[in-house]
């Protein structure tokens, strides 16, 4: 490039999103297993563009989920032999765009009364773009020092979210200890939400997803601790040490692709 020059612009906002990304989010090889969040106004940034993307900016279209373009190559044995899923059941699909060791992006499109299990996401920072349609999402923070029940496993959490969600809205942020970090979606119509996961989970570092069931607050004892506000505003979460089936399988990306900057 010629002295003076300024960099050619971004091609599209799926590539201005993974090179904002790429000057954001430190490799965990050189910053540690979990490397702290980035500053707030690196995360406003990223928001802030993840507000501007369209369902057109990624390749989809505003009823994408309602059609099965990019499901049927990925029919699979496993997904075929799931008795736990209704016949006319349709899966939710994962569209991969991008992913390194410091960050993954990629959409997650979810037919009608599909489900994403509620789910924590260890160490990590997660942004989340509704591209079209409504979902319910639930979410839920530690308390902090742990209070646990004491007459089963299960652990205090205070409720975070629990609301209905319509696009286009607002990117959310959720962080290793606050934010949301435990979340569950369940779609209110077919919808696809844009996700920024910095890092991405691996169990190599042990950055694995746990799943969760919840009680209300009222269901457990938590022997002499006492809470402060409603009882509604706590949940007890304990995790789930048996697979989790999601009924979910790979699509085919159809937006611009990634050009990776050479380091």
């Amino acid at each position: 490039m010629a002295w003076g020059v300024p960099p050619r612009p971004p091609s599209s906002k799926v590539q201005a999103l993974y090179e904002l990304c790429k000057r954001t989010f430190p490799s965990p090889s050189a910053a540690g297993a979990s490397p702290s969040p980035p500053p707030a106004d690196a995360v406003r940034s990223i928001s802030s563009l993840m507000d501007t993307i369209t369902p057109a900016d990624v390749g989809l279209r505003d009823d994408n989920a309602e059609d099965d373009r990019g499901h049927g190559f990925f029919e699979s044995n496993f997904l075929k032999g799931s008795a736990r899923v209704a016949r006319w059941a349709q899966p939710i699909t994962y569209l991969h765009i991008y992913e390194c060791d410091a960050f993954s992006i990629g959409i997650f499109c979810l037919p009608t009364s599909a489900v994403i299990p509620l789910h924590d996401h260890p160490g990590m920072t997660v942004l989340s773009k509704l591209l079209y349609g409504s979902m319910h999402v639930k979410s839920y923070d530690w308390i902090e020092p742990t209070v646990l029940a004491s007459t089963q496993p299960a652990r205090l959490a205070e409720l975070h979210t629990d609301d209905v969600r319509t696009a286009p809205c607002p990117t959310s942020v959720l962080y290793p200890q606050s934010g949301g970090n435990m979340h569950c979606f369940t779609s209110v119509s077919s919808c696809a939400v844009l996700d920024v996961l910095a890092p991405p989970y691996s169990e190599d570092v042990g950055r694995i997803c746990t799943y969760f069931h919840d009680y209300p607050f009222s269901s457990l004892s938590a022997g002499q601790t006492k809470i402060a506000g409603n009882p509604d505003s706590y949940a007890w979460l304990e995790a789930i040490n048996t697979p989790v089936n999601i009924y979910m399988r790979p699509g085919m990306y159809t937006g611009p692709k990634v050009q990776e900057l050479q380091t």
